[in-house]
Formats: structure tokens, C-alpha cells, sequence
């Protein structure tokens, strides 16, 4: 009996559960009405509401369908999820403007107060959110969990709606509202996380720029002007008048300066710098409380302004002399070297004291080379660049003349180090009998006594002109440049070449240059007013200004190929000799060799192509490194010369690279490579 009772019951609960699913929806009817229905079919179907019939989607983001549906990843959430599903499809984007279109005819007719604007609002979101959704590199890592959690929010707002709408309404609102408030609520929800990413990429950004941007020293140089400050505080009368404030001012200032010690960037600071910093700036703010008058504080700091630009020029006239001292000093190592090797000279018996090759030495057909020097480890370094970059060293021939003093040294050290294949000879300029006062005017002058006392004054400030009061310009060994033909009186051409100069490449093209009747090859050197004649001649005087062109274009005596046949055509010696003697007092151009060059030469020059020569390595740290590089010689003219701690450290390896520190007289006069090299 109770079996028989049990079946119409369960029936009747069976069909008084489903009755109202079917009534609301066709879906489950949908279901069992289909055979063939599978369960991907069902789950396919739940992505879909109805209201009222009509069958939409439930919001704008894209449906998964049955082929995309996957295993769920195993991990709680990954950062390589798909962008399938921030990407809208054009048959959803279809869909949401015909919602939007049908949800404004529907407002229309119904005589929504605020339709107008809100459908206008709702179809602009729509389109934003449709097209942030197009672009899914601008959304967020993060955004699948920010869009998951307002779908399940924007649902929950749905069933309310439902819940409080009386049956009475229309079911085309109801779809409308719950549609747009989804749609609203999404769109916020992408923006949100595209403003999450783009934030954190924006703070990101610039907190990697602020990183850089602060420099190594920040708060050694808060620390210092928080110094200035106090100085200023310190002389005002409104602030002396207490003396509470200025016992407490005086020990910040001990602490600062204590803690700031020797320091040039942060990390030399102490832990309790910041601390220092901190309490510093509080007192400071004390003081500016005292005084409040900006009027005095701006005089006073005017002041100091002054009395600190004085002081920079004072100090800059300093450094101008200390370097031109510096450089006038023959360094310690250099003059133990000198010593060293004169005392191994004269350990030789006199077989020993000849050099090799000696019939080179008037061979025409020979590259010969002009080195004038007294300084023995410059002329190696000439002698060894010049001769590591030659193609046939053999064929290269160096004359060498310096003063007695350095004569057995400078002999000593090719004696010892002698260069691979190629001839040299060390001469001494004693022993150039012809060269006299009675024949040479400048040496006439240079042994003057005017001319020795305007060299070894004392005073760095009798003469703005320091740099003309070089001991080297009483040297004839300076001048030697201009008595060439008298010198090697059976060569044909001879190239010049200063000892503070590096050859990087072979020279022998230079030989076989035409000079098209020019006396002299150089390299042109001016810019737009420097190294131009204005610069070395005295243009006041009507000798010079009738003669020559204030703009012409200077050179330098760095490397230079000479023409002695056409000198000794145009007996060039003897037009020097007559510029000389007018200028006996210094009125047409201050001392040294360049002056009188430019001026014996006067358009007598053959202009050699610019990559033959670079100079400005002694002075000016801007040279451009391509043009170091192509060069064939490079010219430390200037004070910061190479074999100097004063020299320009980016510059030093061009030049130290071909010194053999090494070598047991660098070694014993600790002569070694200069940090930075």
C-alpha cells in the first residue's frame, strides 16, 4: 500500500518544483524537450537571462563557449591568464548597442525624467568599456579578479532589483536598469584596474627617476648651505640680541661640522648625520622667526655672494701661477733619471759611447726627423710611437739635441734602449759653434739681463702674461727650430717634431708631399677666434697691422715638414732674424717660438690635411676623442703635460703606453704610471 501511495506522491512534489521553473523559463523545457541535449549545451544556456521573453546577454564581457571551456588551472590565480577574456568579440560588442538602443526606445516611451542624458551616458560607457576591452595591454594583471568580483557584485544588485520590483512593472525596465547598472559597473571596474596598472607603472617611473636624478652628495650639500645659512644668522643684529639662540646656533654648528668632517658624498657621512641635519634645520627655523626682515637678509647674502666671487678669482689667479710653476719644475723622478744615466754614460769605455748606423745621418733619402729636448723620457716616448707605427723603421733617421747638461743621459738612454732598425743621434748644442749672439739675435737678447730678470721675478701678479715667463724661452734649445738648414746642411727635408708630442700612425707619406713651393707644412689650428694671429701678435703696433691679417689663420709647432732647399731659397733665416731684431723690447709679440714663427712664415705655408695633427692635450680636457683617433699626432701643448701629476687623466695612456715602466732606470728613479693612466 505504501509503495503504491509513494510514486503519486513523489510525482506531485515533482511537479509542483518544476512547475515554476518552467512557467519563469524555458530552459530546463528547453532541456528534456531535446533529447540530444548535452550537459555542454546546459552550461552553455545558464550564460543567458530572460526578462519578459527576450533573451539577452547577461553583461558586455565576452561568454566562454563550449570548445574554449578548459580545466581550471590549478594555481589560486596566475599572472598568464588569457587575454581572451578581456577582449570583446564584435558579435558581443553587436549586442551591446542593440541593448543600448532598444533600452533608449524603451525610456523614450515610458517618459523617464533623466533618460535622455542617462541612455546618452550609458551608450558612452558602453563604448569605453568596449574599447579598453579591444585594448587588453592597457589593462592590469590584476584586472581578471577586479572584473570576476564586479560581476558577482553587479548580480547581487540584480536579485535586489528583482526583489523590489512590484509585478506590475515593466519587465523591458527592469532589463534595462539591471543591464545598464552591469554594464556601468564593469566599465568601472576595467577602468579601475587600467588606473591601478597605468599608477603603478606612473609611480614606478618616477620613483626610478628620482633615484637617478639624486645625486651621490645630497646631503653633504644641505650640510653646507645649512653652514651659510647659519653665517648669516650669526651677523644679523636681530638674532645677536639673543643669546639663547646663538649658544644653540654655535652647537649645531659644531655638530654639522663635525659630522660633515672631509666628506664629499653621502656615504663618507656618519649614521648620525641625518640627525644633525634635522636638528640643524630646526634651529635654523628658530632664526627665522627671530628675523623676519628679507630685506637685510637679502643684503646679507649679497654680500657674501661678493666676498665669495672675490675669493674665486683670487684663488683662480693661484691655480693659474701654481700650474705654470708646476709645469716650469722638472719633476723629482726625471731629475734622478738624468743623474742616473750621465753616471752610467761615463762607466763606458769610448767604443761604447757610439751609436749605430751613423751613415744615415746625411743620407737625403732617409726619413729624418728634428728633436729638439732636454727631457729625456719625452724624447724616448717621440722616438718609440713614432717608430712602432713605421712601415720600414729602417728608413727613419731621429736627430737629437739637447743642452750639456742632459747630454750623457740622453745619449745613455738610446745607447740602452735602442729603437729597432732605425738610426739615432744625440748631438749637443754647445758644440754648435756657429751659433752665436753675434750671429743669432735672440740669443743676444735671451742673454740680456733685462730679459733673465723678466724670467725669474718673483712676483706671479708683476705680469698678467705668466704663462710668456717660462725659464724654457731663455733656452736656445727653443729657438733651434729656426737654424734647421744650418743644422742638417745636406738634407733635403726634415719633419719637426716637439717632445710632447705621440705619433700614432707612419709618417713616411709626409716625404713624398709636394709643398707646391711652400717653405712649411702645418695643420691649421684657429676656430672661430682662437689661434689666429690677434691672438699672438700685437696688433696695436702699425708693424704688425700693416703687415699681416689679424683673422689669418695660426698653426702649431707641433709637427711640421720643412722644405730646406726652398728655405735656404728664400733665406727664410734670415727674414726671422730681421723680426727678431724689431722686436727687441717686446713691442710686436710677447715671448716664446710660436709668435715669430707665424709671422716668418707669413704665406709661406702649405696647409697639411687636419687628421695629420691634433693638439690642445695639454689644456683643454673637450678634445674630441674621434679626432684623437684618427690622428697621426697628437700634441700636448699647454702645462698639463703627460709625464705630470697635473695632466689631464683621460689623456695620460696615449702617452704612457709607450714607456716601459719597467725598465731598470725608471725602476730605480721610481718613476711609475701616474694613477688614471
Amino acid at each position: 500500500m505504501k509503495m503504491k501511495l509513494r510514486k503519486p506522491v513523489l510525482s506531485l512534489l515533482l511537479i509542483t518544483v518544476l512547475a515554476p521553473i518552467v512557467l519563469y523559463t524555458d530552459t530546463l523545457g528547453t532541456y528534456f524537450n531535446s533529447p540530444s541535449s548535452s550537459r555542454t549545451e546546459f552550461i552553455e544556456d545558464l550564460s543567458i537571462f530572460s526578462f519578459g521573453g527576450d533573451v539577452r546577454p547577461l553583461n558586455v564581457l565576452p561568454q566562454e563557449s563550449s570548445t574554449s571551456l578548459k580545466e581550471p588551472p590549478g594555481d589560486v590565480y596566475s599572472d598568464t591568464i588569457s587575454n581572451a577574456s578581456d577582449t570583446i568579440s564584435s558579435e558581443d560588442a553587436r549586442k551591446a548597442r542593440q541593448l543600448t538602443e532598444e533600452s533608449l526606445k524603451h525610456q523614450t516611451a515610458t517618459g523617464n525624467s533623466d533618460s535622455g542624458v542617462e541612455v546618452a551616458m550609458n551608450e558612452n560607457q558602453i563604448s569605453q568599456v568596449t574599447d579598453n576591452l579591444h585594448e587588453p595591454q592597457q589593462v592590469d594583471k590584476n584586472s581578471p579578479k577586479l572584473v570576476s568580483a564586479g560581476k558577482s557584485e553587479s548580480r547581487a544588485m540584480e536579485t535586489s532589483s528583482k526583489k523590489k520590483t512590484s509585478p506590475t512593472d515593466s519587465d523591458h525596465t527592469l532589463d534595462a536598469t539591471s543591464a545598464k547598472m552591469e554594464i556601468r559597473h564593469d566599465q568601472r571596474t576595467v577602468q579601475t584596474s587600467g588606473r591601478v596598472a597605468s599608477g603603478e607603472t606612473t609611480r614606478s617611473k618616477v620613483e626610478e627617476r628620482n633615484t637617478q636624478v639624486v645625486p651621490p652628495d645630497a646631503r653633504v650639500r644641505q650640510l653646507k648651505d645649512q653652514l651659510i645659512r647659519e653665517k648669516v644668522y650669526l651677523s644679523l643684529s636681530a638674532t645677536r640680541n639673543n643669546p639663547h639662540f646663538i649658544r644653540e646656533l654655535r652647537l649645531r654648528v659644531k655638530e654639522v661640522t663635525r659630522s660633515l668632517g672631509e666628506a664629499t658624498k653621502d656615504s663618507d657621512l656618519p649614521r648620525s648625520a641625518n640627525e644633525r641635519l634635522k636638528t640643524m634645520e630646526q634651529t635654523l627655523a628658530k632664526g627665522k622667526q627671530i628675523q623676519d626682515d628679507c630685506a637685510t637678509m637679502v643684503k646679507k647674502l649679497r654680500a657674501m655672494l661678493h666676498s665669495a666671487e672675490e675669493q674665486l678669482r683670487v684663488h683662480k689667479k693661484q691655480t693659474l701661477y701654481l700650474t705654470h710653476l708646476t709645469a716650469k719644475t722638472l719633476p723629482k723622478g726625471l731629475h734622478c733619471l738624468s743623474l742616473r744615466l750621465s753616471t752610467e754614460y761615463f762607466k763606458l769605455n769610448s767604443s761604447q759611447q757610439f751609436f749605430p748606423r751613423q751613415e744615415n745621418l746625411e743620407n737625403p733619402k732617409l726619413y729624418h726627423y728634428a728633436l729638439f729636448s732636454d727631457n729625456i723620457l719625452a724624447a724616448a716616448v717621440v722616438v718609440n710611437s713614432t717608430v712602432s707605427h713605421a712601415k720600414d723603421p729602417s728608413k727613419h733617421v731621429f736627430h737629437i739635441v739637447t743642452d750639456r747638461l742632459n747630454f750623457a743621459a740622453m745619449r745613455m738612454w738610446f745607447l740602452a734602449n735602442p729603437p729597432q732598425y732605425a738610426t739615432v743621434d744625440v748631438q749637443n748644442v754647445e758644440e754648435f759653434t756657429w751659433l752665436n749672439s753675434s750671429y743669432s739675435p735672440v740669443l743676444k737678447q735671451l742673454e740680456s739681463q733685462s730679459m733673465i730678470d723678466y724670467y725669474f721675478r718673483s712676483r706671479a701678479d708683476s705680469d698678467p702674461n705668466v704663462k710668456f715667463r717660462n725659464p724654457k724661452y731663455l733656452s736656445i734649445m727653443n729657438h733651434l727650430r729656426f737654424y734647421l738648414p744650418e743644422i742638417f746642411p745636406k738634407l733635403d727635408k726634415v719633419l719637426f717634431l716637439d717632445d710632447d708630442v705621440v705619433v700614432q700612425k707612419d709618417l713616411g707619406g709626409l716625404w713624398s708631399l709636394d709643398l707646391k713651393g711652400k717653405v712649411i707644412g702645418v695643420v691649421e689650428t684657429c676656430g672661430e677666434s682662437f689661434h689666429r694671429f690677434d691672438r699672438y701678435l700685437n696688433f696695436s703696433n702699425p708693424l704688425i697691422s700693416k703687415n699681416f691679417d689679424p683673422r689669418a689663420c695660426g698653426w702649431a709647432f707641433g709637427m711640421n715638414i720643412f722644405d730646406l732647399n726652398e728655405w735656404r731659397r728664400q733665406n727664410i733665416t734670415e727674414v726671422y732674424h730681421s723680426w727678431q731684431n724689431q722686436n727687441h723690447e717686446r713691442l710686436l709679440w710677447k715671448l716664446g717660438t710660436l709668435p715669430p714663427g707665424l709671422i716668418t712664415f707669413w704665406k709661406r705655408t702649405y696647409a697639411l690635411d687636419r687628421s695629420w695633427h691634433v693638439l690642445g692635450l695639454g689644456y683643454n680636457p673637450n678634445v674630441n676623442q674621434k679626432d684623437i683617433q684618427r690622428a697621426a699626432v697628437i700634441y700636448y701643448n699647454g702645462n698639463l703635460k703627460p709625464w705630470l701629476e697635473i695632466s689631464i687623466p683621460k689623456f695620460r695612456d696615449y702617452w704612457s703606453k709607450f714607456v716601459d715602466y719597467d725598465q731598470v732606470f725608471l725602476r730605480e728613479c721610481n718613476i711609475n704610471k701616474l694613477a688614471g693612466s
